[in-house]
């Protein structure tokens, strides 16, 4: 059974909050991040990437680049950008794309659920990337950046989230990518109460997105635990912030592979490799879309291949059945010549809403991708419920929650 916890929110004040709200720190490159805050210098992306207010070649890790976190946090609360909550609250988080919503309970999840694994994830975490959000962390005494949590529908949660979402939202606006965003407030104790027990019965939550996240706001915990050397349990630090939604209203899309070169192979010889083991359905000029499991498109000098996997490598396996594994396990690796895609720099991964051109773009003349069917939202569950974990870069789950909406003080030692 997981736990939920309302909180004292810091969020911005109703008339800044479309300013405020930012896509994640880590949907941006580094140049990214500098031009978008040159463009909007009241987006929370200030804040969650500190160097882009700073001089471009600014020590990204440095002591003083997350000061600079600190120090515009502190400034726009002095402003009246965010205002604090006086009483404990929970949210309700809808977010709509194409028509199509999904509404997450705002709320701190439990250190101790994620330690035991009640709190279940998919993938590894990349130290470099865990050390940079504990620093900010750390720093700032806030947790800035929601973890996307899951938990399988429960009737009750559903009928408690309609039931609430017929008062008026706090937050209601369309970013520039047109994606909706509405927010209500929970403040009553009985309404909070019902909420608590009935994610206590819905059983475990699943990251879905956030995983460095969450690895870093738990370290941070474990951290002011060890400082503190005496706590009751009810510090603010030993809950982390999240937003967790029904499984049957999450999208994943496909999260897609690019390889800067052929590993030496002429164009005719990667084919003739690649269908030892796979079984070619047609090829086009333009983009090829997979439809069902065990199919892929690949991109190559200039035109599209949609390929089958056969028979004879599939799997029924949790993790070794999916289709980014498979892939891995007999084209990657053996043929192109990717070992560990978590540290190789020959292969990057795209996530899908960028689109099939950004895929001819990246592999260019000298490169291929690989355009894959969606990971499913059983087979991350599968695999988390086994306790095991998915390849890097498997699931890409649209939209993206805004960062800056709700943000969790910690305590400071």
């Amino acid at each position: 059974m997981a736990g939920i916890k309302a909180f004292k929110a810091l969020r911005p004040s109703h008339d800044m909050a479309a300013t405020i709200a930012a896509l994640p720190y880590d949907v941006y490159g580094r140049t990214e991040a500098r031009e978008y805050v040159e463009a909007h210098p009241h987006s929370f992306l200030a804040i969650d990437r500190p160097e882009s207010t700073l001089s471009p070649d600014a020590d990204m890790y440095a002591d003083s680049t997350y000061d600079r976190a600190e120090e515009l946090l502190s400034l726009w609360i002095r402003e009246g950008s965010f205002i604090r909550e006086s009483e404990d609250c929970l949210y309700l988080y809808e977010l709509t794309m194409n028509g199509r919503s999904q509404t997450g309970i705002v709320g701190c999840a439990f250190v101790d659920e994620y330690d035991s694994g009640v709190i279940k994830k998919h993938e590894n975490t990349l130290a470099a990337k865990e050390e940079d959000r504990v620093h900010h962390i750390d720093t700032t005494s806030t947790q800035t950046g929601p973890i996307f949590l899951a938990y399988r529908h429960s009737d009750v949660l559903s009928d408690i989230v309609l039931a609430n979402k017929e008062s008026d939202p706090i937050y209601d606006f369309e970013t520039e990518d047109g994606i909706g965003h509405r927010v209500w407030r929970i403040a009553d104790p009985a309404v909070i109460a019902a909420i608590t027990e009935g994610m206590a019965e819905a059983g475990d939550l699943y990251i879905a997105d956030g995983h460095h996240r969450a690895a870093s706001a738990v370290r941070v915990s474990h951290m002011r635990r060890d400082a503190a050397g005496d706590f009751s349990g009810e510090e603010e630090y030993n809950y982390f912030l999240s937003v967790m939604f029904p499984d049957d209203e999450l999208f994943i899309m496909d999260y897609n592979r690019v390889v800067s070169d052929t590993n030496g192979y002429d164009t005719q010889g990667l084919l003739l490799e690649i269908e030892k083991c796979c079984d070619r359905i047609r090829e086009s000029e333009s983009p090829v879309h997979p439809e069902h499991k065990g199919e892929f498109a690949l991109y190559i000098s200039g035109k599209w291949i949609l390929y089958s996997f056969k028979d004879s490598i599939r799997s029924d396996d949790a993790v070794a059945g999916l289709d980014v594994s498979i892939l891995q396990e007999h084209i990657l690796t053996p043929v192109l010549g990717i070992g560990d895609p978590r540290t190789d720099e020959r292969i990057r991964f795209v996530g899908g809403i960028r689109g099939y051109g950004e895929l001819e773009k990246q592999a260019g003349t000298d490169g291929v991708a690989f355009a894959m069917y969606p990971t499913s939202m059983s087979e991350l569950l599968k695999v988390a419920d086994e306790g095991r974990l998915m390849p890097p870069k498997s699931t890409w789950f649209e939209p993206k929650l805004l960062s800056g909406l709700f943000l969790h003080e910690i305590e400071r030692i």
